[in-house]
């Protein structure tokens, strides 16, 4: 085949501001089509293939990314492209129809855990070709064969696919990777252009710790399953926005529908306790023994006696055909999450507003103390009016005080438990109404044995 047999004109139609759904690379003062996006104008009508090389737009000769997206945005209704063959490095032309290793990815799902807009993304100037999406969005990746940009598509969304960050590139980006240590591809608006320009960065122990602490689970691979009920029910929240209260009531709701553990505990058996009854009761040498056989979901020791959650506990709940509610620290939702075993549903019980704080924090004192030493704010308004009248204005004010920061303090747990660990969470409650938060959890059950469910891969495979 001759190099003007293999010339060929293509003719792309296309709404005014729709992209062409294609990115070139720039390699000896050539337009290389390096990515056809899935669903878009070039991937529809069949015509442009990967390896092929754009020569002309609309009779103009293009030799950069500028050049080409100039062209580009002069058209209205249809595109005129010249295709040059792209000749490979055993002399063979590229006509499309080989098996590129773009084209040879398998299709995955993704459930995105950060939002993303590309109008907002200054390595990708070409917005158009991105794709925006929210976090909880499950995203179908069509390919993923570029280290820097996946192709996907939103799940339930009919648009056409687009680029997104790929897992690696949103690490550096989070993990505030320099510009000049960084070899992302630069990209040309609706192309990308790959630097030459590479650097090496060293493995340093004390980052790669810091890096493993931030956590940074972007995507996280899913499955869709048909309806079932899950195994577990974690209910994650503060001290006293009424996650006890709520979980007491499930259990009370339906003894045959719920279960819950019991902690274990080093303590002695105090007067009138028995075993089983409200603690198991062991030995710190034979708990200590079981924490480094890894059989606590949690532990934690108060006053030099261990208290934990046995994994085993929470296995005998399953085992008798309940839901096992779990009430404990948000640490613990990594190894729930992880385990086909447990299959969890996380709630997190948010905070309200300041007021229903207030509400809660004064209908329940027996959970919050102050936090000044020494100071006894829990006092009867009266009997110090007694003492003295500056006494009582001190007292009363030192009282607004602390009882201020408690609700402060209780607001801003909240939203940091919120921001750190919201990745595990299937469901979000502002628990304004005990009511409402009971039968919105009840509702939420329900709707897992009636609805197919995105869960991780792992639960599966």
């Amino acid at each position: 085949m001759n190099g003007n047999s293999a010339v060929k004109t293509v003719v792309l139609k296309k709404s005014v501001g729709e992209p062409l759904g294609l990115t070139v690379k720039e390699e000896a003062n050539q337009l290389i089509v390096s990515r056809v996006l899935a669903g878009g104008t070039a991937e529809r009508l069949g015509n442009v293939h990967i390896g092929d090389i754009i020569g002309k737009v609309n009779g103009v000769d293009v030799q950069t990314p500028e050049e080409l997206q100039n062209e580009i945005a002069r058209s209205t209704s249809s595109v005129q492209l010249q295709i040059l063959p792209f000749l490979e490095q055993n002399g063979h032309v590229n006509n499309g129809s080989s098996l590129s290793p773009e084209s040879s990815n398998s299709v995955s799902y993704m459930r995105a855990l950060f939002d993303y807009n590309p109008k907002d993304d200054k390595i990708l100037p070409c917005a158009e070709i991105g794709l925006c999406f929210s976090k909880g969005d499950v995203l179908q990746i069509l390919n993923r064969s570029d280290p820097n940009w996946w192709q996907a598509k939103k799940v339930g969304w009919a648009g056409p696919a687009g680029l997104i960050p790929s897992q690696e590139l949103e690490e550096r980006r989070k993990a505030f990777v320099a510009p000049d240590a960084d070899f992302v591809h630069k990209v040309g608006l609706c192309g990308t252009r790959t630097s030459k320009k590479k650097k090496k960065i060293l493995y340093r122990l004390k980052q790669a710790a810091d890096l493993d602490k931030a956590e940074l689970i972007l995507y996280e691979e899913v499955t869709r399953m048909p309806p079932f009920r899950r195994k577990t029910l974690v209910l994650i929240g503060t001290e006293g926005i009424g996650k006890r209260t709520i979980k007491n009531r499930l259990l009370n709701s339906d003894p045959d529908r719920f279960g819950t553990t019991m902690p274990y505990t080093s303590r002695p058996m105090r007067e009138l306790e028995e075993q089983g009854m409200g603690y198991w009761f062991t030995t710190k040498e034979d708990m200590e023994t079981e924490i480094q056989n890894n059989e606590f979901l949690e532990y934690g020791e108060y006053n030099g006696h261990l208290y934990g959650t046995k994994l085993d506990s929470i296995r005998d709940v399953i085992r008798n055909g309940k839901m096992c509610i779990i009430d404990c620290s948000p640490t613990a939702l990594k190894a729930l999450h992880n385990s086909p075993e447990f299959m969890p549903y996380v709630i997190f019980i948010a905070a309200p507003g300041m007021e229903l704080v207030r509400y809660m924090y004064d209908n329940n004192p027996s959970h919050y103390g102050s936090r000044a030493a020494g100071i006894d704010v829990n006092f009867e308004r009266a009997s110090s009016m007694r003492i003295s009248t500056r006494r009582a204005r001190t007292l009363e004010s030192l009282a607004s005080l602390y009882e201020e920061e408690d609700f402060k303090h209780a607001l801003e747990e909240s939203a940091r438990m919120q921001r750190s660990f919201e990745k595990y969470f299937d469901m979000v409650i502002v628990n304004e109404d005990p009511d409402i938060t009971f039968n919105h959890i009840l509702e939420a059950l329900e709707a897992l044995s009636n609805q197919h469910q995105w869960v991780p891969v792992t639960w599966v495979y």
